[in-house]
């Protein structure tokens, strides 16, 4: 297994799209459905999750992920092998916009209400800064930080 970490989400930031995500956004969805409920994917591909999200929450930077890889299947496999190789870091949400508005700096949108239902490994981030920060190949995750 590998242990991962790091910011899916950044607040006020604004992605390449021109959406930025406000604090408190994924306050809701968050409450509805647990880390457990959500999926961790590679690249977006619903059929196929690579391992499981054990603390998702909100904090004064953004929305902070930390789960691991569970290796056994080829996907899963692959994804863990090029995030130890440092070639895959980018982290992307799944999401429903619940409430947003259009945003007066710019040509994108305020999210103010997210329905989140996944976070994948990517090698784009929508949002650049949308990052993993901490990568260990280890059992235990209470390891990580």
């Amino acid at each position: 297994m590998t242990a991962i970490a790091g910011y899916a989400s950044l607040f006020g930031v604004r992605d390449l799209g021109g959406d930025r995500v406000m604090r408190g956004a994924f306050r809701q969805s968050l409450a509805r459905r647990g880390a457990d409920q959500l999926g961790m994917l590679h690249q977006h591909a619903l059929s196929d999750p690579i391992g499981v999200w054990q603390d998702v929450r909100e904090d004064p930077i953004g929305l902070f992920v930390r789960g691991r890889i569970i290796e056994q299947s080829p996907a899963a496999r692959l994804a863990a092998a090029l995030v130890r190789a440092g070639a895959l870091d980018g982290l992307s949400i799944g999401y429903v916009a619940r409430a947003a508005r259009s945003d007066p700096a710019g040509d994108g949108r305020i999210l103010t209400e997210i329905d989140l239902f996944e976070v994948s490994l990517v090698s784009f981030p929508m949002l650049p800064g949308a990052r993993l920060t901490v990568i260990r190949p280890t059992p235990d995750l209470r390891r990580v930080a």
